[in-house]
């Protein structure tokens, strides 16, 4: 549990004399990143040239693009996307937004407020 001392985490699970769960912020930012991308029409996860750099030199950061603000029982989630070219933005925003929330409730146990979009960018499909 020392390594967990310095990040923000929330406790979702208590029993009696065994011990507790903690879910770190960043772990579910991880979630919701990874259940974005799963969604048809999104390329990527769109951050900031910081996160751009690193992603370039080839540590890739799993919560780029990703905001959360977890409290007791809630989570508010901030996303801001690349799309492909070509889809139809409120289609893939909606779905998004679904996969993100089921995935973060189903995962934590945590109730999902809202789920935020931004739209960063639509990148053009490379033929191969």
């Amino acid at each position: 549990m020392a390594e967990l001392e310095g990040r923000n985490t929330h406790k979702v699970y208590e029993k009696d004399k065994i011990g507790e769960v903690r879910i770190a912020d960043e772990v579910v930012a991880i979630i919701a990143g990874l259940a974005a991308t799963e969604v048809e029409g999104v390329d990527s996860m769109a951050g900031n040239i910081t996160n751009e750099l690193v992603g370039k030199l080839g540590m890739k950061n799993l919560s780029k693009g990703v905001k959360v603000d977890v409290t007791e029982e809630h989570v508010s989630v901030d996303l801001s996307l690349n799309l492909k070219y070509g889809y139809n933005i409120p289609d893939v925003s909606e779905r998004v937004q679904d996969r993100v929330k089921s995935a973060i409730e189903n995962m934590t146990g945590l109730t999902v407020l809202d789920v935020n979009i931004r739209i960063a960018g639509v990148n053009l499909a490379e033929e191969k």
